[in-house]
This record gives C-alpha cells, sequence and structure tokens, in this order.
C-alpha cells in the first residue's frame, strides 16, 4: 500500500474533525465527526447521525460529501474521520478511524482520487481511497 506523510493542511483537517467532534458528542447520537477538504481548499465538517435503527444511522463522511455537494463542491482532496469515546471507555483520547465500507464505496463513487487520513502502524498517514477498496467494479 502506496502512503503519504501528512502536510500542514492534513493536520488542519485532523483538528476540524477533533473540533467538531468535540463540541457536539452526544452519548449514543453522535460519536464520529469528519472533515473533508474540497479541491477548492474549502472544509467541510460534520457529524454522523445514529439512531436505533443501525441501517438508519449515516456515517459523518457521508453527511459531509453530502453537505459538499450541496453546496456545489464536486471535486474532493481529503477526507478523515475521529471517533470520540464512549462515556464508559477508559481512554478518553479522540482517534482517527478507518472509514466503514459503505463510506469506501461512496468516497470512491464520488472522489476517486480522494486521500483518506488514516491511523497505519501507529501514526497517521495518508493514502488514495483506491488503495482501500482495489479493484472496484473491474471488467474483464
Amino acid at each position: 500500500m502506496k502512503t503519504y506523510a501528512l502536510t500542514d493542511d492534513d493536520v488542519q483537517l485532523v483538528e476540524e474533525a477533533k473540533r467538531k467532534i468535540a463540541a457536539l458528542y452526544t452519548e449514543d447520537r453522535h460519536h464520529v465527526g469528519a472533515a473533508l477538504r474540497t479541491a477548492s481548499g474549502n472544509i467541510v465538517s460534520a457529524v454522523h447521525i445514529e439512531v436505533n435503527v443501525g441501517r438508519v444511522t449515516v456515517c459523518a463522511k457521508a453527511i459531509a460529501i453530502g453537505s459538499a455537494i450541496s453546496s456545489g463542491e464536486k471535486q474532493f482532496d481529503t477526507i478523515v474521520a475521529v471517533r470520540h469515546p464512549y462515556s464508559d471507555e477508559e481512554n478518553r483520547a479522540l482517534q482517527v478511524v478507518s472509514p466503514c465500507g459503505m463510506c469506501r464505496e461512496l468516497i470512491s463513487d464520488y472522489a476517486p482520487h480522494c486521500f483518506i487520513i488514516l491511523p497505519i502502524d501507529g501514526a497517521l498517514q495518508k493514502v488514495q481511497i483506491h488503495e482501500l477498496i482495489p479493484f472496484k467494479y473491474t471488467r474483464m
């Protein structure tokens, strides 16, 4: 897997995702925040929406992408998700997390060259989405 070092802009993106979930965390409602940098340099952030019926839950990355598209943005550069610990967890640190399978599909459909920031071997790095979902819809 080809990885890339984080830039200062990437660190800023991680901090925005942390700020968003720290400000809006609600037990059993919002525990993941995401931040998306568009190709134009705008940053869009969001929290996930959790409900009791799991398949109705909407990921923060999906909400950030939808918000960016709704604002007229069509090209995306980098996205990151940050998880807030639940109140009963001992480790209280906010942590960057890898996108779920559905978000990988969404990102690869709307931004096939997008970078994803995630923890790899104990350090934050970024990869392109095709590294997380190889051979997508390959035609023979």
